[in-house]
């Protein structure tokens, strides 16, 4: 079974119609996987709903102990995109042994419709968990980067690596 820790992120607001302001009500991941139609055993737990800019090492803390906690070895976050490295590196540090850890997200929130990445991000990132060796890994735009080598190009929207191999 792959564990599913929701944090947030744009992959989980909602539209205010009336201020156009973003805010988050609960996670659209289940709702994702049951039109995705995905036949994987998963269990979705959300641990916070917060935007990654105003995440804090606190909530990295809380992240990192259901990852060590869960019994589950296959393990995929969906995080905000601002400061997903920044979690990734976090963890990584942490030493967590024989899991493979999937930091995921969206650029555009789900509620937006078919405009929204989140699908295609979430299905990469259950294919990525399922053949990646353990470790801790960021998967968007179809690609999957090891912790250490990614990073969010603000200019373009994209992850992309650090440096070429």
């Amino acid at each position: 079974m792959i564990q599913v820790f929701v944090t947030g992120g744009t992959f989980d607001k909602e539209y205010n119609y009336i201020s156009g302001g973003l805010f988050f009500k609960e996670t659209h991941v289940p709702k994702m996987l049951e039109r995705g139609r995905s036949t994987l055993a998963v269990d979705v737990r959300t641990l916070m709903l917060v935007d990654s800019l105003d995440m804090t090492d606190a909530d990295r803390e809380i992240i990192a102990h259901n990852c060590m906690r869960t019994d589950r070895r296959q393990i995929i976050i969906t995080h905000g995109t601002d400061r997903m490295v920044e979690t990734a590196r976090f963890l990584a540090a942490k030493q967590i042994k024989d899991k493979t850890i999937v930091l995921t997200g969206a650029m555009i929130p789900y509620a937006f419709g078919t405009s929204s990445d989140g699908f295609f991000n979430l299905g990469s990132a259950l294919a990525f968990v399922q053949i990646l060796q353990p470790g801790v890994y960021i998967a968007m735009n179809g690609r999957y980067f090891h912790w250490d080598n990614v990073r969010k190009n603000t200019q373009t929207g994209y992850f992309e690596e650090l440096k070429t191999e």
